[in-house]
């Protein structure tokens, strides 16, 4: 029924000039009504009708250009739920990234590769999304090798956030040797004797060592975000849900907003907001919110609340005082009156009962459920936990972290944790609302289908396996965590997330089948062709043509 009235309501409106008919193709909506589809016609950036190809063909209005798929299958466009994208593209352009390189001669010589374009003296800098489990060797590079592959350049390469590796002359050039306050928090490694040019540190060292290295002009950072953008299309995405970061100041935001008022942002940028310093936290989100209500904004980029650093005393805190629940409590008060989502950065599950504690005293004069609130990581979420998130109405949102942490999280841990962690179908059996992501580019690798690979056979980097049968999601359980669950999580289920008559034309033709493909090649999935508002924003192959 819903597939013939769309017909007639396309046969009675007026053609206009970009209305698309893809033809021969394989579709998963995602929707129950219309699970399957050959053919959809798009009209002024919305689906206007799914359906047959023939009778689509024969009753679509002309002029309308016809678009042969020849059988490729058709996904909603992905949607990251957790992915530091604002911050990544700032630094894009001029990185070297490690991330798929599967031996360090082939890391090192994108190395090389990079040097060759740079003057000598130049930064080559590789930010993270890589672990030596990555490669065949099983290691991590040396100093030597880099200096080899780029003597005449200053190299910088993070290691996730716990360590980094710097060339002599990068030592020099930080003047690490007169930082006396930063090298107290760092671990200066040696081997025999001898510096390796490795430094390790918690997240906050690693960070402040990070942000020494010079800063990209805003013309690069601007060119930076415009091709982790064009990056993330070609792997079938169209939107990320930013959570901000306890480092991410708001000039941080000057590149994405400068894209957007030239209207050349190529996926949906829903962000938040993170608190900008210590003690200040009330006063400055009141400030910053005070004319900011949710999903404020123009075209793709849209304002969806506070987080991940809602307050400072509860970040990264396992053992928080009263009083920093005290300061937390007062800023969800205020998110609460003002309506504003609020997402959490949280690892374990042994303490996250201080930050539910919390949420259930301001829940109890401002009901939270309507906000669409959420706890990001948490990858060892108890069963009670979360049976205590969804009675507060608080979704989850997991990330593929033990993708390249899955040994570590087993030595740590013990096989019994690792074998439920995380527990996705018992989470999406319960009815809580879920969604999926990355946490990319420091910690992880950016790519969904590697991420959707994770999900499907909950295996790390590194092949060994983690998460049993009980805890392995459907494939389309799977696509619509990175989808529909997203979507929710933005405010815009109702517009997008899923291919349905009436919502907005956001999906991605794949190079395979993704509910065919063998489970170990899901992760090499690309995107031919990703559509955002229905604009083509990426294309290849046999659809070159049809990028802008």
């Amino acid at each position: 029924m819903r597939a013939l009235l769309a017909l007639a309501l396309l046969i009675a409106a007026p053609a206009c000039a970009a209305d698309r008919l893809y033809l021969n193709g394989s579709f998963i909506t995602l929707e129950a009504s219309l699970p399957r589809a050959s053919a959809m016609l798009v009209r002024e950036g919305r689906i206007a009708a799914l359906g047959d190809s023939p009778a689509l063909r024969a009753a679509a209005p002309a002029p309308t250009e016809v678009i042969d798929l020849q059988g490729r299958t058709v996904i909603p466009g992905l949607v990251d739920s957790h992915i530091h994208a604002i911050r990544a593209g700032l630094s894009y352009a001029t990185e070297v990234h490690w991330t798929g390189a599967t031996t360090i001669p082939e890391a090192l010589q994108r190395l090389r590769n990079a040097a060759a374009s740079l003057p000598p003296g130049g930064w080559l800098i590789v930010a993270g999304g890589w672990t030596e489990l990555q490669f065949a060797e099983r290691r991590r590079p040396t100093q030597e090798e880099v200096e080899a592959a780029a003597p005449e350049h200053r190299v910088y390469i993070q290691h996730l956030y716990s360590g980094a590796l710097l060339s002599k002359s990068a030592v020099d050039a930080l003047g690490l040797a007169n930082n006396g306050a930063l090298l107290a928090q760092l671990k200066t490694e040696r081997a025999s004797g001898e510096l390796t040019g490795w430094f390790s540190g918690e997240t906050e060292a690693i960070t402040a060592l990070f942000d020494l290295l010079p800063r990209p002009s805003l013309a690069q950072q601007v060119e930076g975000t415009k091709a982790f953008f064009r990056t993330l299309n070609s792997l079938g995405m169209t939107g990320v849900i930013d959570p901000g970061g306890y480092n991410l100041p708001l000039e941080a935001y000057g590149a994405v907003q400068q894209l957007a008022r030239d209207d050349q942002l190529t996926l949906r940028v829903t962000y938040s907001l993170s608190a900008l310093a210590p003690g200040s936290e009330l006063a400055d989100f009141d400030r910053l919110t005070k004319d900011l209500p949710m999903g404020a904004g123009e075209g793709l980029l849209r304002f969806n609340g506070i987080g991940e650093n809602v307050t400072w005393g509860m970040y990264n805190n396992d053992k928080p005082s009263p009083d920093d629940q005290a300061a937390l409590e007062m800023v969800l008060r205020l998110a609460a009156q003002r309506r504003l989502s609020v997402t959490f950065h949280w690892m374990n599950d042994r303490s996250v009962g201080k930050l539910l504690e919390v949420l259930e005293r301001v829940n109890a004069q401002n009901p939270i459920a309507e906000l669409r609130w959420s706890i990001a990581h948490l990858h060892d979420a108890s069963l009670p936990t979360l049976e205590r998130m969804k009675t507060l109405g608080v979704g989850w949102l997991f990330q593929n972290a033990l993708y390249f942490r899955g040994g570590a999280f087993v030595r740590q841990r013990g096989e019994e944790a690792a074998r439920v962690s995380p527990p996705i179908v018992s989470a999406i059996n319960m009815g809580l609302k879920v969604a999926a992501g990355t946490d990319a580019h420091r910690v992880m690798s950016f790519h969904p289908f590697v991420a959707l690979q994770w999900m499907l056979d909950g295996r790390s980097v590194d092949g060994q396996r983690t998460r049993d049968a009980s805890e392995i999601p459907s494939r389309e359980q799977a696509l619509a965590a990175y989808t529909l669950g997203s979507a929710w999580f933005a405010h815009a289920e109702r517009e997008r997330g899923s291919l349905m008559v009436g919502k907005r034309a956001d999906f991605a033709v794949l190079s395979e089948d993704y509910l065919s493909v063998p489970v170990e090649r899901i992760g090499a999935l690309r995107s031919l062709m990703t559509v955002v508002d229905g604009r083509v924003v990426y294309a290849a192959a046999l659809f070159e043509g049809l990028g802008e």
